[in-house]
């Protein structure tokens, strides 16, 4: 069993304000990082700045991580994950089974805090994915948004979904992701 993790977030962390297609900020999918992966997967998608959401196969690969640039990688999912030991990243791994069923929410405080406290630096890159970057990786970013933005699920789902179509939370997750949006509520 899991110990419990406060819900809470740092003072600063919801001080920034929510990034649109539209804001000067704004850096759409890839920034500009021209990718030579030969791959029926889609490409690491850059969510917000900063933050990419993929698969495994883009975990893995040496080469893809260096040219997008990535400090930091987020894996949620079970199993062996072999990050290439000649790139230097810091990593948290979830053990998220990919089920309706599965237990997300008590995983997402740690989630959150560990991609807000990378995305501080902003030399820091961050790669969130699962086994095949559809719906526990878009899951763990959702909540991200929910956290750092004040969004709904529904808000985060729908944008994380407008920047990589693959984002596809199970309906178990989703649920969870509401639970998680409200416990962020009565702590506010």
């Amino acid at each position: 069993m899991a110990p419990k993790i406060s819900l809470s977030m740092p003072p600063s962390f919801n001080s920034m304000a929510a990034p649109t297609p539209a804001s000067p900020s704004w850096r759409g999918p890839h920034s500009g990082v021209p990718l030579s992966v030969a791959s029926s997967a889609p490409a690491p998608t850059e969510i917000v700045p900063n933050l990419f959401i993929a698969d495994l196969g883009a975990a893995e690969n040496p080469k893809l991580l260096i040219q997008l640039g990535i400090t930091h990688v987020l894996s949620a999912m079970c199993g062996r994950v072999l990050l290439p030991a000649n790139v230097p990243l810091a990593q948290l791994q979830l053990p998220l089974q990919d089920s309706p069923f599965a237990e997300l929410a008590e995983y997402l405080p740690a989630s959150t805090l560990f991609l807000s406290e990378a995305l501080r630096d902003p030399k820091a890159r961050v790669l969130v994915h699962c086994a095949q970057g559809i719906s526990r990786s878009s899951s763990v970013v959702c909540a991200y948004l929910i956290a750092k933005y004040g969004w709904t699920p529904d808000q985060a789902v729908r944008f994380v979904k407008s920047k990589y179509a693959p984002a596809d939370p199970n309906p178990g997750f989703v649920m969870q992701l509401g639970e998680y949006a409200r416990s962020l509520n009565k702590t506010r």
